[in-house]
């Protein structure tokens, strides 16, 4: 089983990789023992996930950070934990398959200030104030190690049976900076990184689970599947 530690820095490099800054963002590891630990006067999302490795996830964001974040999202309407879920989602999938669930805004201290915590100082280069703060925590008594995939009995699925899950299609995908975003107009092309008429693909939660192609019923769109993925191949 892959230790704690490194767990947890694949976690927040997946995090800080997917994070709306201008530039690209610094993890720095921050012991409890530092001080300086956010506890008050920031907005703090978090959010449990449940699977081959569970954990608690904490993302706490200075003022400016929240605002530049809510701008990022395009609308004043739109949240900072909607613009901020496929980070977490992405630094969750570092732990294994799983179920991420709702992410909330509410009071991390005990996450934050736990010594079972991991908690990360990510900063922007050329700047004093930290972007963000991440802390993560492993449930050691729900993650255990298994020889043949994922095993998660019963009681533990029973915990998450009314879950709400996302299924979507992704007809193709494009990276775009924030400026290009907010400059979009009706009328423009963005160009996709697939060809007319390659596999759509469909994604329970943000994970890759199978393909399939576009077609038409009764007048509205759908999906029929073409391959279902195993799990070796839904990874990443």
């Amino acid at each position: 089983m892959t230790s704690a530690p490194t767990l947890h820095t694949g976690a927040v490099d997946a995090l800080a990789r997917l994070l709306p800054a201008d530039g690209p963002l610094e993890p720095l590891p921050w012991p409890v023992t530092n001080g300086e630990i956010p506890t008050s006067g920031m907005t703090t999302l978090t959010v449990d996930y449940l699977g081959a490795v569970s954990a608690e996830l904490a993302l706490s964001l200075p003022t400016a950070t929240e605002a530049a974040i809510r701008a990022a999202g395009g609308s004043s309407s739109v949240s900072a934990a909607d613009v901020l879920r496929p980070a977490l989602e992405a630094a969750a999938e570092t732990l294994g398959s799983g179920v991420l669930g709702d992410v909330a805004q509410d009071d991390s201290t005990a996450l934050f200030t736990d010594p079972q915590s991991s908690v990360f100082r990510i900063s922007e280069p050329g700047r004093t104030e930290p972007f963000a703060w991440f802390a993560i925590r492993i449930d050691q008594a729900a993650s255990r190690p298994s020889s043949g995939g994922t095993d998660i009995s019963a009681h533990k699925m029973g915990r998450i049976h009314d879950v709400e899950m996302a299924l979507s299609v992704v007809i193709g995908r494009t990276r775009m900076t924030v400026a290009n975003v907010l400059g979009l107009e009706p009328g423009d092309v963005v160009d996709l990184d697939r060809s007319a008429g390659a596999p759509a693909d469909i994604l329970l939660n943000g994970r890759l689970i199978a393909h399939g192609e576009v077609v038409v019923v009764d007048q509205e769109y759908a999906v029929r599947l073409t391959k279902i993925l195993d799990s070796a191949e839904t990874v990443g």
